[in-house]
């Protein structure tokens, strides 16, 4: 009874209904809405526009008309959806910094690079440009199919002729359902010249049409793509990336200042929003040396001035504002386009191959309307010979007959001719009975014979239906080319700073307490005699000091470890070069390193192999062994390193081989000396296990390999240092609490313990930024309960703050400086220290 009362309800399954549903939707928007066609590079919406213009007679050799009445015919007859949609998809065709060529002339405001909005369409006006004329030109010659319009009451085209390859010239972006396409526009004459190289050989690579015809993205903004590997591979796969830099120009003024000169953005940056950012950035201090910033923008180009500070390095500063702000972005390319109405990600051989078969067709379609055409003609024409030749009789037979059908088909029966010749010779006028006019149709029907000939020729001859197409993409070329306007530099895989350009050296790095980081050639410092004042070693402001001093090479991995367990990378030729007693830069211009969180360890990596391991300790006294093979992919973000507990931090780490003895040193001057395979390899996240146990109001100072036959350095706080022999500390378990190693006034407390061959220099750097440089071989061999000798005359409120090794320099050695020996003394040892073991895991 419920059926019969409800007949035209029908049960469906609610999943299945939503899957075709959705699957319709989808498809709708890829092919209706998001996605370019291969052929003409457009839109439907961006078709619709132009072919609403075209009908409205809106040619570039016409007045302008205004917007809204192109947007109005729009979504009257082709495109069912809002206005501000439509005219918003106009207004993009009408920037010269959206499109490389412009296909609507605009006449009004139009918006801005500054991300402007376009006048109300009430307000501008416009037509079609003259390169867009190419597009559709031939649309009336049977060249492309139709179809009907949304409600069936008109006919639109499917593609338009397109004589030119816009899917490449202008590119396109859009977000379908589950796809996305984003092609960077090219310049006009190297995509015509990469469509002749392919007429002529088919075979021809994508890497011969790069280096000869199309060698990357034109952008209507200009602007510089750095390196050709992201370029390589988007034409190579269909999928890749470029990345677009700023052209800016360094300007020395007369004061000796520095300005920073942009005067092209990357592509669909917005200039007030870049200006925003860079202000915002200084106001940070996440970038230093800019005083001003202002844009000088004007009708005649862009300007805008970053003004620097005198001692600013202006190539620090751009590089920083290179990857910090939009001056550089990454272009991600996706060459997306609908083929036979499917998505399908295409080479960029691939996308001219479709473009040359499209023209193909159009000619070849084009080439059978015009013989059709000339057919029709010739026919007619021999009509008309006919009745000239027998005009008298064809005279009278017009004469006597009643009816014009009685005369055409008398004109039939007698002379054999079709209806449409007997309507011709009917609807003749009677000057083209005179002889010159006699003539002018048998000539014009000689021409006609001739050209049947030749548009036969060509739809037999696929050669020369390639040739009409040369000529005429030449002819496009000759009229529409422009000179190239993105640059295309060294960079990434072709970058100066590929290691294998990169000169390798020996470099010492330093990084301050506040952050500042900087590198030097090992060489910079000359080699002083213990004792001595020192160089200034680092310019640095009353409240910062250097910490960290590391030497290594260029091409060595530099790994700088924080506080908070996380580990950060940076090839040694990525840290900037400074002079000697310059400050470098902020170390977050150079690692994105977190709030609250700084540089505990800087160590050196020559490649990452499974047989060496990086040992931890923390101030708290833990340790653990963690294999280097699980630090070879270190995000830019960082990495954690270690899992630190409530209250620790990481101290030290060292590069290892599994083998070795690891020492630990402690404020209070208490040293533990263990084999380092005590402690088991364990992953990156664990927290470690008990390295030493510390008394009250003690804690980690260092951590250090120790090895046979090396000597035990002790620098204190005040400049006292020793050398004490390492068999003069036993091996124990770890966990235990150390023996005592150094004696230690009250002012004094142990900043550094070193293992060193005696071979070495010492570099020294107190927390003004003081720094010596003394062979190690100089400083007095002790043992472990001796005081040591004064290393460097430090004021009464200075200390040590760094200790380095490194390398030995053969240098002069100055005149000795004045410094007297702190006595030593031999004294017990102390009572063994309890090594009772705390694993602490």
């Amino acid at each position: 009874m419920a059926d019969q009362q409800r007949p035209n309800v029908q049960e469906i399954n609610l999943g299945q209904e939503m899957r075709t549903s959705f699957l319709d939707y989808a498809m709708s928007v890829i092919v209706s809405r998001a996605l370019p066609d291969v052929r003409d590079g457009l839109k439907p919406v961006h078709r619709r526009i132009l072919y609403a213009m075209n009908d409205l007679g809106m040619h570039s050799d016409k007045a302008y008309k205004k917007s809204a009445r192109i947007v109005g015919e729009v979504i009257g007859k082709y495109h069912p959806h809002g206005d501000s949609a439509v005219y918003e998809s106009m207004v993009r065709m009408a920037q010269d910094f959206s499109y490389r060529y412009m296909l609507v002339d605009g006449h009004g405001n139009f918006g801005s690079v500054d991300g402007d909005s376009a006048a109300a369409m009430r307000y501008t006006e416009a037509r079609m440009s003259k390169i867009s004329m190419e597009l559709l030109r031939d649309i009336t010659k049977d060249t492309i199919d139709y179809a009907d319009n949304y409600d069936g009451t008109e006919r639109e085209p499917v593609v338009f002729p397109s004589r030119f390859p816009n899917l490449i010239v202008n590119g396109g972006a859009g977000i379908a359902v589950g796809m996305a396409t984003n092609i960077p526009p090219h310049n006009l004459g190297e995509t015509i010249d990469a469509v002749l190289a392919l007429t002529k050989d088919p075979e021809i690579t994508i890497q011969e049409l790069m280096e000869d015809h199309i060698h990357g993205p034109d952008f209507p903004t200009a602007g510089e793509i750095i390196g050709r590997s992201g370029i390589r591979k988007a034409y190579e796969t269909g999928k890749g990336s470029v990345t677009i830099r700023a052209k800016v120009d360094i300007e020395e003024q007369a004061n000796g200042k520095a300005s920073l000169i942009v005067t092209e953005l990357p592509y669909q940056v917005n200039k007030a929003k870049l200006i925003e950012k860079i202000a915002e950035l200084v106001r940070e201090k996440r970038i230093d040396g800019i005083t001003d910033l202002r844009d000088e923008s004007d009708r005649n180009g862009l300007r805008v001035v970053i003004e620097l500070r005198r001692d600013a390095n202006p190539s620090i500063v751009l590089n920083n504002l290179y990857k910090y702000s939009a001056l550089q972005t990454t272009f991600g390319i996706n060459m997306l386009a609908l083929v036979d109405g499917r998505p399908k990600v295409l080479t960029i051989k691939q996308c001219l191959e479709h473009y040359l078969e499209h023209q193909r067709v159009i000619v070849k379609r084009r080439t059978e309307f015009e013989l059709r055409k000339a057919q029709a003609r010739a026919h007619i024409l021999e009509g008309l010979r006919i009745a000239l030749d027998h005009l008298d009789e064809v005279i009278s037979l017009i004469r006597n007959s009643k009816t014009t059908d009685t005369a055409k088909n008398g004109l039939i029966e007698r002379f054999g001719l079709s209806d449409k010749q007997a309507q011709a010779i009917l609807d003749m006028r009677l000057q083209r009975l005179t002889g010159l006019e006699r003539e002018k149709i048998n000539n014009e029907y000689d021409e006609l014979l001739k050209q049947i000939d030749e548009l036969k020729a060509i739809l037999a001859d696929d050669e020369k239906l390639l040739e009409i197409i040369r000529e005429e993409l030449i002819g496009i070329k000759e009229k529409f080319n422009d000179e190239r306007r993105t640059e295309i530099v060294a960079g990434g895989a072709d970058s100066i700073e590929d290691e294998d350009l990169i000169p390798e050296e020996n470099i010492v790095i330093t990084l301050t307490h506040q952050g500042y980081v900087k590198r030097l050639p090992a060489s910079t410092y000359r080699t002083q005699k213990r004792g001595g004042r020192g160089i200034q070693g680092m310019g640095t402001n009353d409240d910062d000091f250097v910490e960290h001093l590391v030497s290594t090479s260029t091409h060595d991995t530099v790994l700088f470890f924080t506080n908070k367990g996380k580990v950060y990378r940076a090839k040694g030729y990525e840290v900037p070069e400074f002079s000697r007693t310059a400050k470098g830069i902020p170390i977050i211009n150079l690692l994105q390193i977190e709030k609250e969180e700084w540089i505990n360890a800087v160590i050196s990596v020559s490649e990452y192999s499974s047989d060496w391991y990086l040992f931890f300790t923390t101030r708290h006294g833990l340790s653990k062994r963690t294999n280097l093979s699980q630090f070879a992919n270190i995000r830019k973000g960082g990495l954690i390193a270690v899992g630190l507990r409530e209250e620790d931090e990481l101290m030290s780490v060292r590069l290892t081989d599994g083998t070795r003895d690891i020492m630990i040193g402690t404020k209070n001057g208490y040293l533990i000396r263990f084999p380092e395979d005590q402690v088991r390899a364990m992953g990156r996240n664990a927290a470690g296990v008990r390295g030493i146990s510390l008394r009250d109001d003690d804690e980690v100072v260092s951590m250090e390999i120790l090895d046979e036959g090396l000597q035990v350095l002790h620098v204190t706080n005040k400049g006292i240092g020793k050398r004490t022999p390492e068999d003069q500390y036993r091996v124990t378990k770890r966990g235990g609490k150390g023996i005592f190693t150094c004696k230690l006034t009250e002012s004094n407390s142990v900043v550094a313990v070193k293992a060193v061959t005696g071979d070495e220099d010492l570099m020294l750097i107190t927390a003004a930024g003081v720094l010596i440089r003394t062979p190690i071989s100089g400083i007095s061999q002790t043992g472990r309960n001796a005081q040591g000798v004064r290393l460097i005359r430090v004021q009464e409120e200075e200390e040590v703050a760094t200790v380095a090794v490194v390398e030995q320099e053969e240098d002069e050695p100055e005149e000795d400086s004045d410094e007297s020996a702190i006595e030593t003394e031999s004294a017990e040892d102390d009572e063994s220290a309890d090594n009772t073991e705390d694993n602490g895991e």
